[in-house]
């Protein structure tokens, strides 16, 4: 595989380090409430990447953290009375009932911030001894941005033309800052009131990890001072991944990442997501719309991950439309074919090399998937013999990609108006349009059909 390299900008081939198995970390969910479908595009592609190493025939190991200890987890946990462990302990298990509809693939190891903090408090110890870290006098302990020359070299810092000297003296305590924030950033946080109870001893007083120090630590503990390749959003490139380079290679030296993969943000109907808007979706708010996760990571991957991703409703009721057409597809194709023991292999994806390929040219899955069509379409003139093997070869790549196709539904005996109706007065009532919706409903009792509503969707039935 080929794959865009955020450090060089260019497209560098992926090669594990030790010859073996590609070792590779994500930066995992902050639990502090549920993922939204723009953390989710993020997670779905590193399922893909990582589903796609493996049908290639890479072993690999992944690791992916949680961050149960930070601002955001502090301040939720204590305003809802709830310990820090048990209040982050609910949100990982909502993020994992999440991921599992996804479809995406558990990691292998899934270290938590609030179980590695012996080795944070190691880390930072390394960091004060060789001169790249200082304690304050109210005993938060920062980073010296100064003391390490190459800082700014993953998000190009030096194009911008800052100049960090002139922030040698800054702080920067919140465990989030703004973009153009260049400054010292802080390792160890001293404790304060509004912590409540969530503090740790350390050799400069009570208080807790930065967040940034966090995944250094996990790094360390799970793939040592040299590894494959790191991932995490885009927004995470500055300032979270480039101070993860410089506490990581100062303390322990090493190269730290191979390379680093970046996925762009998503939008909603055009515009950014937000809560004010109301666009800010999660898996629950989509399903409850009448949508399926999956749909919901069809279109996730329909775009390319270094470009922005628009999201809308009608981009799902698209989705569950191709996820149909794949299914008929395939059960065609099935049904030329009664072999059911061929392996596909990475030499012989036969008519779906196309999309074989594309994957692998900078993890490309819109043209993959728009290879799958054209493959099936092909197909529909195969003989029966050569059903077999492109039956695999469509399997393996729709496993890359982690996409499960729905089953033939049985043939409806409602008329296609009245199936139209039902489906617009219930998107009406979705969007909580109770005119429209009434309005629907009495189309609907006018030409001799009752609609009831039931806690998965809508029946409709003669009257």
């Amino acid at each position: 595989m080929n794959l865009y390299d955020t450090l060089t900008r260019q497209q560098r081939e992926l090669k594990p380090i030790d010859g073996e198995t590609f070792r590779f970390y994500c930066c995992g969910p902050t639990v502090y409430g549920p993922a939204h479908i723009g953390n989710f595009r993020t997670f779905v592609m590193h399922d893909v990447f990582r589903r796609a190493l493996e049908a290639g025939g890479m072993k690999t190991l992944h690791v992916r953290n949680i961050t149960d200890v930070d601002d955001k987890t502090i301040r939720d946990a204590q305003a809802s009375g709830k310990t820090l462990k048990a209040f982050t302990a609910h949100w990982t298990e909502k993020f994992h009932t999440d991921c599992s509809a996804l479809g995406c693939l558990p990691p292998h190891i899934e270290p938590s911030a609030l179980e590695h903090i012996p080795q944070q408090i190691e880390m930072i110890e390394k960091l004060i001894e060789k001169g790249h870290a200082y304690p304050s006098d109210d005993g938060s302990v920062y980073f010296s941005v100064s003391s390490f020359p190459d800082y700014g070299k993953l998000s190009h810092l030096d194009t911008r033309e800052l100049d960090l000297g002139k922030t040698q003296n800054a702080r920067a305590d919140a465990d989030e800052y703004e973009k153009d924030s260049i400054a010292d950033f802080v390792l160890w946080k001293s404790r304060k009131p509004e912590d409540g109870d969530n503090f740790w001893s350390s050799p400069w007083g009570d208080g807790r990890p930065g967040w940034h120090l966090e995944c250094s630590a996990m790094i360390k503990e799970y793939l040592g001072n040299d590894f494959d390749l790191h991932s995490g959003g885009v927004d995470l490139v500055f300032p979270h991944h480039e101070n993860e380079i410089a506490q990581s290679q100062c303390s322990c030296g090493g190269q730290f990442a191979a390379h680093w993969f970046h996925i762009t943000h998503l939008m909603v109907d055009g515009g950014k997501m937000s809560k004010s808007l109301g666009n800010l979706y999660t898996i629950d708010d989509l399903e409850k719309k009448g949508h399926t996760a999956m749909e919901v990571r069809y279109v996730l991957i329909s775009g390319h991950y270094r470009k922005q991703l628009n999201f809308t409703l009608d981009s799902l009721h698209a989705a569950k439309e191709a996820l149909q057409k794949l299914a008929k597809g395939r059960e065609a194709l099935h049904a030329k074919t009664q072999t059911s023991n061929y392996m596909a292999s990475s030499d012989d994806f036969q008519l779906f090399q196309p999309a074989w390929d594309s994957l692998n040219r900078d993890l490309n899955t819109p043209a993959t998937l728009g290879h799958l069509f054209s493959g099936l379409k092909a197909a529909q003139k195969l003989e029966d013999d050569e059903a077999a093997a492109n039956l695999a070869a469509f399997d393996a790549i729709l496993k890359a990609l982690g996409l499960e196709l729905p089953a033939e539904e049985p043939a409806s005996d409602i008329p296609a108006d009245v199936q139209n109706l039902a489906e617009r007065r219930w998107q009406a009532k979705q969007n909580k349009d109770w005119a429209a919706s009434d309005q629907f409903r009495d189309e609907l009792t006018a030409l001799g059909w009752t609609i009831k509503d039931n806690p998965d969707g809508y029946e409709v039935t003669p009257r």
